[in-house]
């Protein structure tokens, strides 16, 4: 018969086996979930998109031009663009050099005015000049991709989407909420954790938080609302 291997000792007498640290949670508890987002609710009950739109066609355009930049920025050229045009049949009668104009004060703007001038011509051709309410349809626009997608979807048209950007990533990590190495999977972790009552909204309050307060560099704690359910080895507090 095979003598069954011992764990090793270590150096301090104790062996490896007793000496690994417990796997990290992937997923936050549900009571925590769900006092997380009680107080986020509570501290901002209707959060809003800080991007400038009139109508869902607008809203999409402002997403796309977002794409590396700040939403200040994509504002500021957007305000005469949109007053120009509000509907892809303006913007199509505009064309790509007088949008390019609108917006060179934005990073990659001869692209994104490419990008939005060739989703226009989609949007007229295949749909109507409506803005499709389904992922598939948006996420097969010049420019658009799954985060861009999930934010009409939430905005436009109340879907209980997830958009994960850069700041929703970070601290979905970092408190955390739902681990991931990649956007997708923190987005999937959080649909299945968020009670439903939450979801509406649930992006627009993480993504905030992680913009105003759980900053990358010097995350705010001390004026953080849920800075005592928060594990971070990074908090200030």
């Amino acid at each position: 018969m095979l003598e069954k291997k011992r764990p090793r000792a270590t150096a301090s007498g104790k062996s490896s086996a007793a000496g690994k640290k417990p796997a990290r949670r992937k997923y936050a508890d549900t009571a925590t979930v769900r006092e997380v987002f009680t107080r986020l609710r509570a501290q901002n009950p209707e959060p809003r998109g800080e991007l400038e739109y009139v109508n869902p066609y607008t809203l999409l355009v402002a997403v796309v031009l977002s794409a590396q930049a700040t939403d200040a920025g994509v504002n500021k050229a957007t305000r005469a663009l949109f007053a120009a045009a509000d509907t892809p049949q303006k913007m199509l009668a505009l064309g790509e050099d007088r949008v390019r104009d609108h917006i060179k004060t934005i990073g990659l703007f001869r692209a994104k005015a490419k990008n939005v001038i060739a989703l226009s011509r989609i949007l007229v051709d295949k749909h109507g000049g409506q803005v499709p309410r389904d992922a598939a349809s948006l996420e097969a626009l010049p420019g658009v991709g799954r985060k861009t997608a999930n934010v009409v979807r939430n905005i436009a048209f109340g879907e209980p989407t997830i958009a994960v950007d850069t700041h929703l990533f970070r601290i979905s990590n970092r408190i955390p909420l739902a681990r991931g190495k990649t956007p997708l999977e923190v987005e999937l972790g959080l649909l299945k954790i968020i009670p439903q009552e939450f979801l509406l909204h649930a992006h627009h309050w993480l993504i905030l938080h992680g913009r105003y307060v759980c900053k990358a560099r010097r995350p705010e704690c001390a004026r953080c609302v849920i800075a005592d359910l928060c594990t971070s080895s990074e908090k200030t507090v």
